[in-house]
């Protein structure tokens, strides 16, 4: 039974990096039960050499198709068949048609580790009905100033997403503007404003473009449209059975995204639970949610009920709690919207 072994991607963020083997170990597992070909067993946290890898055993020699898969877990960093006392090294193809600094580049208080981020979008996409390497359209209700919509562009998806505060709004057109334009992409990006019955109801950024020239040309081109306004009126921007899949990293603490009597002052679940109904009809028969959440802001059960009320079915996954400090447990639950 041939074995293999995932060296981990080191994390700038000292805490997730803690948790990263654990994640890898989990996130392995979704990959094994929903995409891979190949039967996975033993997956294992193993220290070779004085570095943390997570090994496994495979029914069969991994074919092509499912090291491209293995390619685009969040964190590895390198995928070795174990020969004896001896690693080799196997070729790593992940769908990153884009260069990294698009997910780099930004730094700003209360970022989402992008590791975690790419994490969540995967397990969302395979408890979908398509497949990671399709041509998927992407919406996060909550974007804040783009981590989502920037993953989601490097793996060659459109993105959308909708964010009630004005400055992460203008600071993403301004990056995404900035970004495409250094990288000498041809492209097209306005912001225009939207109404309804002659009132503003909020601005939309609109964003094509193609990663060449002839692409650009021949209509192979992504998209994001981003809309600056309350994600609860969601279904006003944005048409029913639009999205492949839904993605968002709920704030985490009283402070939320959703304008209720003076300021933001939506508690998570409170939010979710008027936010998810309109959600769900913009989400395709097939399509799955995944959401991050704080579980000292609701219990899982708590979440389940507010994703099954809405119409979705909530999806057994390995166990990804885990601490980002004093005040937040983060973890994840993925429903998906029945076909």
């Amino acid at each position: 039974m041939p074995s293999y072994a995932l060296l981990i991607l080191p994390a700038f963020n000292r805490v997730y990096g803690e948790s990263s083997i654990r994640l890898t170990r989990s996130e392995l597992a979704a990959f094994a039960e929903r995409a891979l070909k190949a039967d996975i067993s033993d997956i294992e946290d193993t220290t070779i050499g004085g570095v943390p890898y997570v090994t496994f055993d495979a029914s069969a020699t991994l074919a092509e198709d499912d090291v491209a898969l293995l390619s685009n877990l969040s964190s590895v960093y390198a995928l070795y068949q174990v020969e004896g006392d001896l690693l080799r090294p196997l070729t790593v193809r992940p769908l990153d048609r884009l260069s990294s600094d698009l997910i780099t580049i930004q730094k700003y208080a209360g970022k989402t580790n992008e590791h975690f981020t790419k994490l969540l979008l995967n397990v969302t996409v395979l408890a979908s009905d398509s497949k990671l390497n399709d041509r998927l359209a992407v919406f996060d209700p909550m974007c804040g100033r783009g981590t989502t919509l920037n993953q989601a562009l490097m793996y060659g998806y459109d993105a959308a997403g909708i964010e009630i505060d004005g400055k992460d709004f203008d600071a993403y057109t301004l990056f995404l503007k900035t970004w495409l334009k250094n990288k000498r992409f041809k492209h097209t990006a306005e912001v225009v404003p939207v109404r309804r019955e002659r009132a503003l109801v909020g601005r939309r950024l609109n964003v094509t473009f193609g990663v060449t020239k002839e692409e650009y040309k021949a209509g192979d081109v992504q998209q994001v449209a981003v809309v600056s306004s309350d994600t609860l009126r969601a279904r006003e921007f944005f048409k029913p059975r639009t999205f492949d899949v839904i993605v968002t990293d709920a704030p985490y603490g009283v402070q939320h995204g959703s304008k209720g009597g003076q300021g933001l002052s939506r508690s998570p679940l409170e939010l979710l639970d008027q936010a998810l109904p309109a959600w769900a009809e913009l989400l395709r028969p097939g399509g799955a949610i995944g959401i991050s959440w704080n579980t000292y802001g609701g219990s899982r059960t708590d979440l389940a009920e507010i994703l099954e009320k809405s119409g979705l079915e909530v999806v057994t996954y390995p166990e990804f709690e885990h601490w980002v400090d004093q005040a937040i447990v983060r973890d994840i639950m993925v429903a998906r919207k029945p076909a």
